[in-house]
């Protein structure tokens, strides 16, 4: 998340309170019909955080009679082991994913992967991720080259006063509606789809405003839908993903309930959280067992586009200074409680679990957002960690550490 936007999102939502702020027309769900709107065509693409989801359960049991032994074949003891990759946000320390992701590759022990999620930047990194080795340069040319201007366009002061009044945004995020359809294409649709159909999962996640709710979107599922709109709507839960609130306009999808179409308002999804599995919709372990599959095993993998502390050095007594230090100390104790709750479930499902940071001392872009050159020094980072080892954690935030094997 871009410094500056962080700042403004905290004063914005102040001054808002204060003078309050005329609202633009739109179409919302009625409140009494929130949970049963769907996405014209597509009814099953999606569900809710922390409920369970009969579609999403037999999707995921489905992939098992997908899959082949050649993605997943069981090891010496019978056992099949399931790679899962959660992405993590991070705006611009995505290139530390991304370069990581190209170093893991080059040593040869990148896994195939059951599940990959991604949510905001990781949401942008994930298609390229779930596809595999053959996009990595893709998803290199995708975090090392792209500036600020590349992602939204923002205008004088005056017209920033005039947004905030009047719009729902201070910027226009057209850049990044345009650059996601230069990656995600028909072709890289058909891959998606695919590999879905191969009984591989890749998920992504949005903010629902309108219920509060963080949504998990099946986005194989959408591929390989074969619906006329299904690239459209690919491209437009990235964008939500990837939409941070108040800076950037929120998404609207198109929904129908009780017959009728309304809008539903969308936003980056590490408003809710900032990495994430599959988010409680279903359990996979008990999805393979209940369905007869055999002995499997899963290892999750955990990249966090980010550090979890910095250097201390003095706040500033002014409201900019306060503002940036709260706002960036919550946002790291919303990833430790993210990584404690990952965690708990590999502990629960006795699955391995592992992650891995930006190493401390390493300069982030920060400040300097979108900087190709600061992305590209970033992206070198996470290539060398990855081809020295890698070395992952392999318990959460203030436990005792220990180092697994790659």
């Amino acid at each position: 998340m871009i410094h500056w936007c962080r700042i403004f999102i905290a004063f914005a939502s102040l001054v808002a309170s204060l003078i309050g702020c005329a609202a633009l027309p739109r179409n919302p769900v009625p409140p009494e019909l929130t949970a049963e709107a769907t996405i014209p065509e597509m009814p099953e693409v999606r569900a809710w955080a922390g409920r369970v989801s009969p579609a999403m359960e037999r999707d995921f049991e489905q992939s098992f009679r997908q899959e082949s032994p050649e993605d997943f074949p069981p090891g010496a003891d019978g056992i099949v082991h399931y790679a899962h990759l959660a992405l993590s946000g991070g705006g611009a320390n995505g290139a530390f994913g991304a370069g990581f992701l190209n170093g893991w590759a080059t040593t040869g022990k990148r896994p195939v992967f059951k599940i990959v999620t991604g949510v905001s930047t990781g949401a942008l990194m994930a298609p390229f991720a779930f596809l595999g080795p053959s996009y990595d340069g893709a998803l290199r040319e995708f975090f090392t080259t792209i500036e600020a201007r590349d992602i939204f366009v923002i205008g004088s002061i005056g017209s920033i006063l005039i947004s905030f009044l009047r719009g729902d945004s201070l910027a226009d995020i057209g850049p990044l509606a345009a650059l996601i359809a230069r990656h995600v294409d028909g072709k890289l649709l058909r891959n998606i789809a695919a590999a879905h159909e191969r009984g591989r999962r890749l998920y992504m996640a949005t903010v629902d405003l309108d219920d509060q709710q963080f949504v998990v979107w099946n986005m194989g599922l959408i591929a390989a839908s074969g619906r006329p709109k299904a690239l459209e709507l690919f491209r437009k839960v990235m964008l939500a993903s990837a939409s941070i609130p108040i800076a950037f306009p929120p998404v609207f999808f198109e929904v129908e309930a009780a017959g009728q179409r309304y809008d539903e308002m969308h936003v980056d999804g590490a408003v809710a959280a900032t990495v994430f599995l599959h988010g409680g919709v279903f359990r996979p372990a008990l999805i393979r067992d209940r369905a007869g599959f055999g002995a499997g095993r899963e290892d999750i993998f955990v990249i966090h586009n980010g550090q979890l502390s910095s250097d201390p050095s003095p706040t500033p007594r002014s409201l900019r200074g306060i503002t940036a230090r709260v706002i960036d100390a919550s946002a790291r104790a919303g990833v430790v409680g993210a990584l404690f709750f990952i965690y708990g479930f590999a502990q629960r499902e006795q699955a391995s679990f592992q992650w891995v940071t930006i190493p401390q001392g390493v300069e982030i872009p920060g400040t300097a957002g979108f900087d190709p050159q600061k992305m590209s020094e970033l992206y070198e980072v996470g290539y060398r960690a990855a081809l020295a080892g890698p070395v992952w954690h392999a318990d959460p935030p203030g436990l005792q550490e220990q180092a697994s094997p790659p």
